[in-house]
């Protein structure tokens, strides 16, 4: 019978190794990974040999186009991401007392333009104590490398390692000015055949299938102008451009002011889950974060789907 003692330590991987390991998981590409790290290729790669040979088991599968996570690799990031983002947020707290009330946001664009910023003044009068540094783009960024409390995506949810919280419904349905409409009085879906159209590229549901969905072909006509970001179609219809099939959550104030007017009842609009509040689940326990959720779920007005 072996006593407690007798045990052996579980020997526990060098730093190193562990981000050598989740760099290039990120990149799939070790040469990236080294230069993330200031290390050459073949001191990662010994890192990561170094790794497996402790783990007994392949990480990464060698391809010469870069390297793949294994199974036993997949669940080892999923597992070591965690511990990694728990020692950031443990190193933070221990720093000083301020950056604990500096709550760091990443937003898609639209979403951060058109739906946060307006909001953000009823948050800091409720929370005074709570600075706020916001920025927006499209890439995800890394919560530790980047110092990034929650992201807010836009897309199809697909983050395993992170705890993710959708907005719930959210649609995408037909709006234009109400100029445009005066002109061009829309009753049936066919008739926007005809219609000067704008695209918004970023959207989960775009022109082709929402006319799929109303059982009709594309109209052979060019769209009139297409954007990248949900903002700037929204802009565009309602400076009566042409009509847009856009976001119900990103165009509320459009529509709240009279800017941009719904072609359609309910019936004719899309569904999506597009928007997403992602997070390490560690950050769940920063009170700057929680405070930021149950703020985020009050304006929604209904709870976010976990």
């Amino acid at each position: 019978m072996h006593r407690e003692s007798d045990r052996k330590p579980i020997q526990l991987p060098p730093f190193k190794a562990i981000q050598a390991f989740e760099q290039a998981a990120r990149f799939g590409n070790v040469a990236r990974a080294a230069e993330q790290l200031n290390l050459t290729p073949s001191a990662v790669s010994h890192q990561i040999a170094n790794l497996e040979a402790l783990i007994g088991r392949p990480l990464f599968l060698r391809t010469a186009k870069g390297v793949t996570l294994t199974p036993a690799g997949e669940q080892y990031l999923r597992d070591v991401s965690g511990v990694l983002q728990a020692l950031a947020t443990a190193t933070e707290r221990a720093g000083n007392e301020v950056s604990s009330d500096y709550l760091r946001l990443h937003s898609a664009p639209s979403f951060g333009l058109l739906w946060l910023l307006p909001r953000l003044e009823q948050f800091r009068a409720s929370h005074p104590d709570i600075q706020i540094n916001l920025s927006c783009s499209y890439e995800s960024l890394h919560f530790g490398r980047n110092q990034i409390d929650l992201d807010i995506r836009h897309g199809y949810p697909n983050w395993p390692a992170l705890e993710v919280r959708t907005i719930r419904h959210e649609e995408l349905t037909v709006l234009a000015s109400p100029a445009l409409l005066e002109r061009n009085p829309i009753r049936e879906p066919q008739e926007l055949l005809t219609q000067k159209l704008i695209l918004s590229e970023a959207a989960l549901v775009q022109w082709p299938q929402w006319f799929a969905q109303q059982g009709l072909s594309l109209p052979e006509a060019p769209f009139a102008l297409s954007f990248d970001r949900s903002y700037m179609s929204l802009e565009a219809a309602s400076h009566g451009y042409g009509f847009a099939l856009e976001s119900s959550l990103l165009s509320q104030d459009y529509i709240r002011q009279g800017r941009l007017l719904p072609v359609f009842g309910e019936a004719l609009r899309s569904p999506v889950s597009a928007h997403h509040l992602v997070f390490p689940r560690t950050h769940a326990d920063l009170p700057r974060v929680r405070r930021f959720l149950e703020w985020m779920q009050r304006q929604l007005g209904h709870d976010l789907h976990y």
